[in-house]
């Protein structure tokens, strides 16, 4: 019995199923632009097979492991490793037992779709997952990982991804990318410019990174001249291994276009652990505007992604370090916050910016707007919390009417768990087609526009938005 509905996410009344279904099957096989994600380069470069089905599914992947925990199972029983090298659970079908064991946690989220698409779509997996299945599937998908077709490469082209985007640091040697590139290898594995580590004064070891990035660049990073001459140098060297975009993390949308004084000021402050929270979101602030100018010089798309109270767990965090689940969405203002990036090059539409946000609230009030009118702006999907059926509708019925579909950039998985991605697109592509059928039925789109605009939703526009 298969695991999947055949019209799961289209609409449940007849004739906007029928349309809708009609829509999704001109766009499901379209290729995958991936363009904003986590996977790991070093999958692609050395092709390795992947270790076990645990270390695929659960270890790695936060919306696994967060729900598991809140449930009261210890992330060390998961495999999460520790800061401090403490023990953790390393017996892999221990710990693929106990996801399948509580798999029933999963009931009506994304991550059930999500997973029950990679078990059947990829492993071809008809049984629910379960304890008293767990065994049979562990044995067919680690048999599965020890062949060929199972490799990472393999499964790229499988997954019929035409471009896919890993993110790394300013100070990453990016040597996985040069092993690509060298291997001669066809798959279009390119990398993003993520430089929050040597922006953020409140980042552990700011002023070690912006050393390192002054030593890679060959600049005198500790000079504001030369920090900023480093980051151009850097994102240079990102845009030889293909990068086509930038991506800030931030606490808030803050902006600020302050003198040059006045930002080198507190560069020197910032260097010197001197920085008050004021004056460091300040400089967060400043720097964004910044990068904002060089995008428009060097032509890398912009992304912010701000709005995530990020390891809210002091004990976590201590424990686990970062990224383990404990990043919980927050208010985020856009209108005042980014005004001064705005007023200095939000007129450009030669320079695309794209924006994310966990605050649903804003997208009526605040972003769409913004985006519906600023030519250098565009609405970024859903997002983390928000990547799921209700997530993407609500999405278009509070953006559309006010920035249309084509301030918009289509979908990007932003994941790090491969298997995920083309479950995430077709995910994306049914919603978007019952939303689509549904202005249909409603009068508010023609039915022949209907499937023009499936396309550049699933495919055109975010290979148009990201240069892909």
């Amino acid at each position: 019995m298969p695991l999947l509905d055949e019209d799961r996410l289209f609409a449940t009344d007849p004739a906007v199923r029928t349309l809708a279904r009609d829509l999704y099957d001109g766009v499901k096989d379209l290729p995958i632009i991936s363009p904003h994600g986590h996977t790991d380069p070093r999958w692609f470069a050395e092709n390795g097979a992947f270790p076990d089905p645990a270390t695929l599914f659960v270890t790695p992947d936060h919306y696994v492991f967060r729900m598991l925990h809140s449930q009261g199972i210890a992330l060390e029983d998961l495999g999460v490793p520790r800061v401090d090298g403490g023990a953790t659970e390393t017996d892999s079908r221990k710990i693929w037992n106990l996801f399948a064991s509580n798999y029933h946690l999963f009931r009506g989220t994304p991550s059930r779709i999500w997973v029950d698409h990679a078990l059947q779509e990829v492993f071809g997996v008809d049984e629910r997952l379960s304890a008293a299945s767990a065994d049979a599937i562990y044995d067919h998908i680690d048999a599965s990982l020890k062949t060929d077709a199972f490799r990472p490469r393999s499964l790229f082209k499988r997954f019929n991804i035409e471009a896919i985007s890993t993110t790394e640091s300013a100070i990453d040697d990016l040597k996985w990318h040069k092993m690509i590139r060298d291997s001669g290898w066809d798959g279009r594995v390119i990398t993003a410019y993520r430089p929050d580590t040597v922006i953020d004064p409140e980042c552990d070891g700011f002023a070690d990174n912006v050393a390192k990035m002054g030593e890679l660049a060959g600049e005198d990073a500790t000079t504001w001249g030369g920090y900023l001459a480093a980051h151009r140098n850097r994102r240079a060297f990102f845009k030889s291994f293909g990068a086509t975009s930038s991506d800030h993390g931030h606490l808030t949308a803050r902006t600020e276009d302050l003198p040059e004084d006045e930002a080198a000021a507190l560069f020197d402050r910032a260097l010197q652990g001197k920085c008050s929270s004021e004056e460091a979101d300040r400089f967060r602030g400043h720097m964004l505007t910044e990068m904002a100018r060089m995008s428009r010089d060097d032509g890398l798309v912009m992304q912010i992604h701000p709005g995530s109270a990020r390891n809210h767990s002091a004990d976590i965090m201590a424990r686990f370090g970062r990224d383990k689940g404990y990043d919980i969405p927050m208010r985020t203002d856009y209108v005042t916050a980014l005004r001064p990036l705005l007023n200095a090059v939000g007129g450009d539409a030669g320079l695309t910016i794209i924006l994310f946000t966990l605050d649903e609230s804003s997208y009526a009030r605040e972003l769409a707007p913004l985006a519906g009118v600023y030519p250098a702006l565009r609405l970024g999907p859903p997002w983390w919390f928000h990547d799921s059926y209700e997530g993407m509708i609500r999405f278009r019925e509070m953006a559309t009417e006010t920035a249309g579909f084509y301030n918009t950039v289509g979908f990007n998985d932003d994941t790090r768990a491969f298997c995920s991605i083309p479950a995430r697109h077709d995910v994306a592509r049914r919603v978007d087609c019952t939303f689509l059928a549904t202005l249909v039925a409603t009068g508010r789109l023609d039915r022949d526009e209907a499937p023009e605009v499936a396309h550049d939703l699933s495919y055109r526009l975010a290979k148009q938005a990201y240069k892909l």
